[in-house]
């Protein structure tokens, strides 16, 4: 199936990882359902903007309902909320855990099912997710999203429905430059810059590509060296 026939659904897409994702598959000629509260600033025919708030699950499902098949789905939307052990806000894992998990379960459970055989899920996680100090909640989530990620390929694979996880190390986006986050900054990786957003949506077109047909239930890790 050539990538003009193809219809993906990005969350997140309004700004940082999940903008340059739906930018990298505009550009390669796919239709593109971009879910976010504010409308992505990109200027494309084949892009189709549905604004939703994605912890808003009455919202959420709504809208899953009226998006129909797709042949693809990418969950980039995420949250960073820093804290010790002593200092964190549970409330704050909350929010991470609905967003990071609950959102990509729902999304899945509704979307996986009309997927054609050999649909494709990437879910965007986190090079933290095997823990990191200051980011405990954070990385839990992201470890349960690597876990639930890997249970569901399981299941889709009599389908060839591929299920990955892609997880960058520090990335330049407007959440890496947070204020909020001053107490807690992120360390520069040994590559002496940070990921790049378009790098994180070049490795997750791949995955949606042919080429990577035979690869799910899979952590890819993008950190230039942080994690060695």
């Amino acid at each position: 199936m050539a990538d003009g026939n193809r219809r993906a659904v990005v969350t997140g897409a309004s700004s940082g990882i999940g903008r340059a994702i739906a930018v990298d598959l505009l550009d390669k000629g796919w239709s593109v359902v971009c879910l976010s509260r504010s409308r992505p600033d990109i200027q494309h025919h084949g892009m189709a903007f549905t604004p939703v708030d994605l912890l808003d699950a009455a919202a959420l499902e709504a809208v899953l309902h009226d998006v129909g098949a797709v042949d693809a789905l990418v969950h980039a939307a995420g949250v960073l909320k820093v804290g010790r052990h002593d200092a964190m806000s549970i409330g704050d894992g909350e929010t991470m855990w609905r967003l990071h998990v609950e959102c990509a379960a729902r999304m899945v459970k509704h979307l996986a099912p009309a997927m054609p055989d050999g649909g494709r899920i990437v879910l965007i996680g986190s090079r933290v997710a095997a823990g990191a100090a200051g980011r405990s909640l954070y990385a839990a989530s992201k470890a349960a999203l690597i876990g639930f990620a890997r249970s569901v390929a399981a299941e889709l694979a009599p389908r060839r429905v591929t299920v990955n996880v892609v997880s960058p190390g520090a990335t330049d986006t407007p959440m890496l430059r947070d204020p909020s986050r001053a107490g807690e900054p992120p360390k520069m990786p040994p590559f002496g810059r940070f990921v790049s957003t378009e790098e994180v949506a070049a490795l997750t077109g791949f995955l949606l590509s042919d080429g990577a047909a035979s690869l799910t239930g899979q952590n890819i890790v993008v950190c230039g060296g942080a994690s060695l």
